[in-house]
């Protein structure tokens, strides 16, 4: 019967460097011998001066413990596979950082592959890894990365959790309601593997902060849901030189990449500028499946596996689409900007800017003439004045809750619908938290309207400081 046998990474120097043999053999203890017989040194690993199976040396047939079965008297067939998997199990060994059995047990089906053994499962232990935000990226990113093994999990995030999380938000649970993010999680990733370092960082991630916290890691993982955040996170790891495995989601679509400025492109490669504030709604106001980002963040997960052990190809120069509602794959060829500004030939930008100005963001302010509060909107109305409300948000928000008295113009249609709005009325625009209808009021004043307002805050104001019985979304 001819059956492979895998030879783990600390023995390959015995046997010419190969991580197989294919040998004859009837069982287990016949197969092993006539292995350890093409090396002194190999045979003085495996068994001792009395020609046993030393005792730090587990041997899995298939994905079976030989210990569970007939041990080294087990049957083997053709094309079975038998691992060799040193390790400590009440003895001394002389491979270095040594594996307990407990780790043996719990990384076994890694141990089992070629690409990963007891070499790359010491590279995932000896790893730290930031993922920026613990939401819906950053859940199942953090329990696959604890579960797979690697050493030092960084996290940041100062969020508390909502029960609007739970629908995506997998590391947490009804219970961790009102909680800290980065508590939960913790508390999950412990669950799962006790042996992992969490470094948390409940802190919003600044130009201030950014390059202090991300030089303490290897790889960086961007869980963020917003532009600045994205810009700040890119520019960081292309000053710092790390890679940046990016991952976005969007109702029922998704992108993952790598951005390694070393190998290939950066995100502002990409997209050297950011859209319009307000011209491209968050996943809070548009919208995502609740399983998207499980599938996206594991997509990430993966790629930052493959960059620790140092195997397979990364999604470095390339950018891959994922269509849930069409259920397809899609890969685009990403290329190097030369005129880059951060990782270009000739760089302008060196150190960290204000990135909320950079995408056009700029803090309310209580006496913006541009923005009206729930409260002062509120008195308005119950006096009798006359303002016209409208709405911009999509139809199936519009279902969940509205002001009364408002009218229906979802954002994209304002364009086409705008001669049903009249210049001389008193106007307030609304959506869900303010930011869609800031770029409507300011449409609207760039092509003459004067007597236009947005409602700071949004209907999530209304809710909070005017109506308490309607739902908030």
């Amino acid at each position: 019967m001819k059956v492979k046998v895998m030879i783990p990474t600390p023995l390959r120097q015995y046997v010419g460097n190969s991580d197989t043999i294919v040998v004859d053999g009837e069982s287990v203890d016949e197969v092993l011998r006539k292995v350890a017989d093409t090396s002194v040194q190999l045979k003085r690993h495996l068994f001792d001066e009395n020609g046993k199976m030393r005792n730090f040396v587990n041997v899995y047939l298939n994905e079976e413990d030989i210990r569970y079965l007939e041990r080294e008297k087990t049957a083997v067939k053709e094309g079975d596979v038998i691992s060799i998997i040193p390790s400590i199990a009440g003895g001394s060994s002389t491979l270095e950082n040594d594996f307990t059995y407990e780790d043996i047990q719990r990384y076994s089906r890694h141990l089992l592959l070629p690409e990963v053994g007891l070499g790359g499962q010491l590279k995932l232990r000896k790893a730290k890894v930031l993922v920026i935000g613990a939401g819906g990226l950053g859940s199942p990113l953090l329990l696959y990365l604890a579960a797979a093994g690697v050493g030092t999990l960084g996290i940041v995030d100062f969020d508390t959790v909502d029960f609007s999380n739970l629908q995506r938000q997998i590391i947490h649970s009804q219970k961790d309601v009102g909680r800290k993010k980065i508590d939960s999680a913790e508390e999950k990733i412990k669950e799962i593997n006790h042996n992992i370092q969490v470094v948390k960082h409940e802190t919003r991630l600044t130009s201030e902060n950014a390059l202090d916290i991300i030089r303490q890691y290897d790889i960086v993982i961007d869980g963020t849901d917003n532009f600045p955040t994205r810009y700040l996170v890119n520019d960081a790891c292309v000053l710092l030189g790390k890679p940046n495995v990016y991952g976005s989601i969007y109702r029922f679509e998704g992108q993952v990449s790598v951005f390694d400025a070393k190998r290939g492109p950066c995100y502002r490669c990409l997209y050297e500028n950011p859209p319009p504030p307000g011209l491209v709604p968050s996943c809070a106001e548009g919208g995502v499946v609740g399983v998207l980002p499980g599938t996206i963040g594991t997509l990430q997960a993966m790629e930052a596996i493959k960059l620790i052990l140092g195997e397979g190809e990364p999604l470095i120069g390339r950018l891959l689409l994922f269509d849930a509602m069409k259920m397809r794959f899609k890969e685009l060829k990403l290329r190097k900007n030369p005129d880059c500004p951060v990782c270009g030939t000739k760089p302008t930008i060196h150190e960290l800017i204000d990135y909320e100005q950079f995408c056009g963001i700029t803090p309310e302010r209580e006496n913006d003439e541009n923005s009206i509060t729930a409260e002062e909107l509120a008195k308005r109305l119950k006096s009798g004045e006359n303002i016209v409300l409208v709405d911009v948000r999509e139809p199936q928000e519009w279902d969940i809750c509205r002001i009364e008295g408002a009218r229906l113009i979802p954002l994209n249609d304002i364009p086409a619908r705008v001669n049903e709005l009249n210049t001389a009325d008193e106007i307030v625009l609304y959506c869900k938290v303010g930011q869609r209808s800031a770029y409507a009021v300011n449409f609207l004043k760039d092509i003459g309207f004067r007597k236009v307002k947005n409602l700071k805050g949004g209907i999530n104001a209304w809710a909070e400081k005017v109506d308490a019985s309607m739902p908030r979304y």
